[in-house]
């Protein structure tokens, strides 16, 4: 937990309002944006300092600007972390940490419960600089540990995952990963730091889509990277000269969302809780996925490193394609949209979306079937959402 002057621990919440706020002469309480591209030195001594590193402070917002300070220092806060990387995306938050800290030859070790996109970028796009990934169920610990070799530097997974919402052992694999010379990256986007803590259970790096939960209202792109000052500095320099860069104004935003994630991360897990419940027991469904229910079977694994379940559930309607698409398409209020971690309630089809680009074989490894759909829950009335959802699932009974 983070410490201020007088040495008083303080807790989540109020780190969340507190951390890396900018004051300036103005007296305003609200931080303000910072929208420059530039800085003007006092000399050209000066300029040469910052420009070599001898003399800290603002160069080139491309990687130094006061209001993404901002955001990093707060988000790193809440992660527990010694430093934060804001990047342009969450995609291009995973290419930074990847292209910063390995090179030709290693090996990633990948759980295949990610997002679909995350998937490509590993398994076409890393593997023409010569990094090559192998993917293995995330719960099966046996297929982490067979998959080491020794060109292995790198774990990466989501907890939970995208969409089935499978939770991983943080601290198991990263003893893992450490004995055998290997770094552990956690997806932390569907817990963000107000549920879990990815570094406090052994993982050396956080990752962020800052786009979600930590945004909250669905406004703005960004992503974030957590971890060990000597990491981060890597990061930053791959940041620094290829310049995937948060823009001022979206980390502004996400300064204010992390003003109320805990609050906002409570309220989602209710409802989905809620909701899982609701589906678990609904004739139409064959299945939910949800760590929050007894019946999960990483139920009890999740309610030991998360402080609640998060706000995403998926589940298998009794039908093909045809009959999930008739559940989406008869809500009348829920968005239809990939994107997740909105105040309002969004509903897509996993196989044509999100994952729509994997081969067949490869949505079939990973459990993403043409009947499965997934709700990111949000903070509108419960009773509405299930009604909502209701339309459509009655008319597969």
């Amino acid at each position: 937990m983070d410490q201020f002057d007088d040495n008083a621990p303080l807790h989540l919440e109020t780190l969340a309002l507190r951390t890396g706020q900018l004051h300036t002469d103005e007296g305003a309480h609200g931080e303000p944006i910072f929208t420059t591209s530039s800085y003007v030195f006092t000399s050209a001594a000066q300029a040469a300092a910052r420009f070599s590193g001898e003399e800290p402070g603002n160069i080139y917002s491309r990687f130094t600007n006061p209001t993404v300070r901002a955001f990093e220092q707060r988000l790193a806060a809440l992660e527990g972390a010694e430093r934060c990387v804001a990047t342009a995306s969450g995609m291009a938050a995973i290419l930074s940490t990847v292209m910063a800290l390995l090179q030709a030859g290693d090996e990633i070790i990948s759980s295949r419960s990610v997002f679909g996109t995350t998937n490509v970028l590993f398994d076409k796009y890393f593997k023409r600089f010569g990094v090559n990934t192998t993917f293995v169920s995330l719960t099966d610990f046996s297929e982490w540990e067979a998959a080491i070799t020794p060109q292995t530097k790198l774990f990466f997974l989501e907890t939970p995952s995208n969409p089935l919402c499978e939770v991983a052992d943080v601290q198991k694999l990263a003893d893992l990963a450490h004995r055998n010379g290997a770094i552990l990256v956690v997806d932390n986007c569907f817990c963000t730091p107000a549920l879990q803590r990815p570094l406090a259970l052994g993982a050396d790096i956080a990752l962020h889509s800052a786009t979600k939960f930590l945004d909250g209202q669905g406004r703005c792109i960004g992503g974030a990277v957590c971890g060990r000052n000597d990491l981060m500095e890597e990061v930053f320099g791959f940041l620094r000269s290829a310049g995937p860069s948060m823009s001022p104004f979206n980390a502004w935003v996400f300064l204010k969302g992390l003003e109320t994630l805990s609050l906002r991360m409570q309220a989602h897990s209710a409802n989905a809780l809620r909701l899982a419940d609701w589906l678990e027991q609904h004739p139409a469904v064959e299945k939910v996925f949800y760590a929050g229910l007894p019946s999960h079977p990483q139920h009890l694994l999740a309610r030991s490193q998360q402080d609640a379940f998060g706000g995403v559930l998926s589940f298998r309607v009794k039908g093909g394609r045809e009959a999930a698409w008739q559940v989406i398409d008869d809500t009348r209020f829920l968005s239809i949209t990939g994107n997740l971690g909105d105040a309002k309630t969004t509903i897509t089809h996993p196989a044509t979306t999100t994952h729509g680009r994997l081969s067949d074989e490869a949505k079939a490894r990973a459990g993403i079937t043409e009947n499965l759909v997934r709700v990111a829950v949000g903070l509108e009335h419960i009773d509405d959402i299930k009604a909502d959802l209701a339309r459509g699932l009655s008319r597969l009974i």
